[in-house]
């Protein structure tokens, strides 16, 4: 799956992941009362609305795009209702030729991180049936148990030829006290960049690596040492856009090849309308301005690395 990621990225020349992480103020008035018209003010009426707002701004943007990215926390808060707009939304995102990651950050040991890794990339026997049971091609994944939680992924991944991105530098502005804390004289994301190197040494694609990282835009420095230490490993990099990371941020997460980084903006894109820069589009015209939003995204970056 690393393969049809970097062949998406290439074909639209946009090393850009949407985050898909919904919440209630940011849906159009027009889409809730659509939604709650049909289901009442329920769970099921904000999962349909979640829904049909994510189905609007993947119809606007995917012929731009190589990837989506879902946190899955924004759907479970609405039970398992929002867990059937959680996999309709990966559904349809496939369906239009995009990666699906899934923005899980699951962490365990044993059958528990095995269970974990099936149920959002693997499969699963039912009586003489098989199933898919969330179906992403990429999940995220907390290295604090040590391998005893990444393994499992990873053989899942060889498996499917899916792929894991590892929490290595968040973008959150306390990931300091626990990542930048100093281990015989280096900090801790150093190290975690090591282990996701040799995790990935045996799961390579084409030219990289089923296992990659997470590392935030807001931390550049962070990023150009880590671009380093995992040269194999494509990089996730949260924190563009709303959370303060730029194009000129980033040039340091890609490798010469151009390679290397997908770079997600959620908020920042999926609800652009709400932006004094994008207002004129209107919340009817929400997709369009999430559509825009891409476009200004893709040409910041591009200018970032054309004068790096």
């Amino acid at each position: 799956m690393i393969n049809k990621m970097i062949e998406n990225i290439k074909k639209t020349n946009a090393p850009i992941v949407v985050g898909l992480d919904p919440t209630m103020k940011f849906i159009p008035e027009h889409i809730k009362q659509a939604a709650f018209a049909e289901y009442g003010e329920t769970l099921k009426g904000a999962a349909e609305a979640i829904w049909q707002y994510n189905k609007g701004i993947i119809d606007a943007t995917y012929d731009l795009i190589p990837a989506v990215k879902p946190q899955v926390a924004m759907y479970e808060q609405f039970g398992i209702e929002g867990l059937i707009a959680f996999k309709k939304t990966v559904d349809y995102c496939k369906e239009k030729g995009l990666v699906v990651i899934g923005d899980v950050k699951r962490g365990d040991i044993g059958s528990t991180s095995e269970s974990y890794a099936i149920a959002h990339l693997g499969k699963i026997k039912v009586g003489s049936q098989t199933y898919a049971p969330f179906d992403e091609d990429f999940a995220t994944v907390n290295p604090y148990l040590g391998s005893d939680g990444i393994k499992p992924f990873i053989n899942v991944c060889k498996e499917e030829k899916k792929g894991i991105f590892v929490l290595v530098k968040t973008s959150n502005p306390s990931s300091g006290e626990f990542q930048d804390r100093i281990i015989d004289g280096r900090p801790l994301y150093e190290w975690v960049g090591e282990k996701v190197a040799e995790w990935g040494a045996d799961c390579m694609g084409d030219s990289y690596s089923y296992v990659g990282a997470v590392v935030g835009a807001t931390y550049p420095e962070m990023g150009k040492v880590l671009r380093k230490v995992m040269p194999k490993a494509y990089i996730l990099v949260p924190g563009y856009g709303a959370q303060g990371g730029k194009g000129a941020d980033l040039v340091h997460f890609f490798n010469e090849d151009g390679l290397g980084a997908i770079v997600n903006s959620s908020r920042g894109i999926i609800a652009a309308y709400q932006q004094a820069q994008y207002a004129q589009f209107g919340a009817e015209n929400y997709a369009d301005a999430s559509r825009q939003a891409v476009i200004d995204m893709r040409e910041d970056i591009a200018q970032a690395l054309a004068n790096r």
